[in-house]
This record gives structure tokens, sequence and C-alpha cells, in this order.
């Protein structure tokens, strides 16, 4: 592969600016190159590599080497690229710091009711909340669904905080910091027990509608479900059922089945639901995460040695 132009796809001011990952990259190889640009849908055929938010089907046509600056790759069709000799990359492996932390955001504000201290500020309510509703993060358990980077970047941070965790993960095999491995087989099981359940896994054919009426009803009526994985991944007419009725305490989505989330979905109004734009994994130095993937691939591709993160 003979990298001499590289695109920065206008589909990544998703995230950040284009230019900003273009001029960090530029001023990085401004000695050996190659050059870098930011690109739209009609610049591509001047590119040997693109990095990119969005999929393109022109990327299979026109560049070599196709980079994601997400981890998950539901939105790029495998056998497409294989079948085109295109080489896929993507970002597994950047974002344990700023999911995990996002994660224990979330579970620290359903345990000490910060979210609903926000809402009476908008009130000007003074509402403390009853007696027995607060809680602390120590001594609860949390299943983390997908051992992986992205959730054992929550087991970290869960086990920080004096939680017990357990978790599902294809293999079962043991992780540090997981007292329980189950696999996905025994997910009702596994959720049983926690007062957290968080999704952390990719969306493939295995785990689209993973969670649904069944694992729902598992878990326990004061557990939370925390997604930052994909919306696919949960029934969300089952969630919101589940929540409405009371069989949930409550959940913290930032992902969903349709994004944006549309104006007229009822997550928006249920009082124990946090959403978020799908932001769990942003920062403000995610273009220089994914600058120092590009730059490692670059110089492997120069040593004609393996590339990291290749799913294609």
């Amino acid at each position: 592969m003979d990298v001499q132009r590289i695109g920065i796809h206008e589909s990544v001011a998703t995230v950040f600016p284009p230019d900003v990952l273009a001029e960090h990259l530029a001023d990085h190889l401004a000695e050996t190159g190659p050059a870098v640009a930011v690109v739209g849908d009609d610049d591509l055929r001047d590119c040997d590599a693109v990095v990119t938010f969005e999929h393109r089907e022109a990327f299979l046509e026109h560049v070599a080497w196709v980079h994601s600056i997400q981890a998950g790759v539901d939105r790029f069709s495998l056998a497409a690229f294989e079948s085109a000799g295109v080489v896929l990359t993507n970002s597994a492996g950047i974002h344990d710091e700023s999911v995990g932390e996002t994660v224990a955001g979330y579970m620290l504000s359903f345990a000490r009711r910060l979210h609903r201290h926000r809402d009476a500020q908008r009130e000007r309510t003074w509402r403390p909340p009853a007696w027995d509703e607060a809680f602390t993060l120590a001594g609860e358990t949390v299943c983390v669904v997908g051992l992986g980077t992205l959730g054992r970047g929550v087991v970290e941070r869960a086990n920080a905080l004096g939680m017990t965790v357990t978790g599902v993960r294809r293999s079962g095999d043991p992780v540090e910091g997981v007292e329980r491995v189950a696999t996905p087989d025994r997910l009702p099981e596994a959720v049983a027990d926690a007062r957290f359940v968080v999704l952390a896994v990719p969306l493939t054919d295995e785990t689209r509608g993973l969670v649904g009426p069944d694992e729902l009803a598992a878990m326990r009526p004061d557990a939370y479900l925390v997604n930052v994985a994909r919306g696919g991944v949960v029934d969300q007419d089952a969630l919101v059922a589940a929540l409405r009725d009371g069989a949930l305490a409550g959940a913290a989505l930032d992902v969903f089945e349709v994004e944006p989330l549309p104006a007229e979905s009822p997550l928006w109004d249920l009082e124990e639901v946090v959403v978020s734009p799908h932001c769990a994994a942003f920062t403000r130095d995610y273009y220089r995460d994914v600058g120092a993937l590009v730059r490692e691939n670059l110089d492997r591709v120069r040593a004609d040695d393996p590339l990291h993160n290749r799913v294609a």
C-alpha cells in the first residue's frame, strides 16, 4: 500500500472539527508525509486513505485504506471491504477512560440523585431526596456486558468505587477485577442480582436485540440499565414498557435505535432516564488519540507490518 495523501472526511465533524485533526496530522507528518487534507465526498479520487466517521460507498472505489474514528464498525460492511480489497481499521482501545468515566458518572448520578437535583434547580425547588432514596455505590453490584476495551474501562472504575463487578463475555474467560464471568446464553441469570447493568458490546448479528423483554424482566426492580454500546443492542419498546411499569428503577442511555432520538420518544419525559447524545467517548483529546493510531499504522505501512486494529 502506498499512502501519499490522507483525507480527513468532513463527517468527523460529528465529533471534532476535521481541520483540527488534519492540522494535527500534518504537523506530525511534515517531514515524512503523506499530505493531509480535509475532504468531502467529491474529493476522494485524490486520496489513498481516509479517516472518517461515516461510510461512503465511494471509499470502496477510490481509496486503499479507511480508518474509522469509532471503535464500532457496524456502519461498515466488512464483507464489502474484503471483496473490494480495501483495508478497514478502527479506533478500538482509545475510549476506555472516557467511556469508563461516563458510566461512573451515570451510576453516581443515580445513586446520589444528582439528576433529580438538577431538575429541581431548574424549577427553583428545594427538594431533598427521601430518607431511603439515595445510596452509595460501594458494595453495590454492576454487571458489565461486554468485557473488551470499553467494558474493562468500566470495570476499573467500578472497582475503584468499591463495587462488586460481574460480567458477561462471549468466551466466558475470567477477567481481572471481575468476580464472575458468564457467557451470553446465561445473560438473564447474570443480570439478576445487579443494581446496574452496563452494556458495552459491539453491534453484531449476535448482539442485536440482546436485551429484550426476558432480560429486562430478569433484572431487579431497583436496577438501572446503562447503554454505551449501540441502540440496536436493546429492544427499545420493551425498555420503555419496563420503565413505565416500574419494572426497572431507571436507565442511562447514550445510544438509541434512531439517532438523534426523535422528539416524540417517551424516553425524553421519563424522570429516571438520563439521555445523552451518543457522546460517552467524547473528550477534547479525541482527535489526538485518533491521530496517534493513524500515525502508528502509517509506520506499519512503511515497514510492511500488519496494521493495528485491522477489522477488514
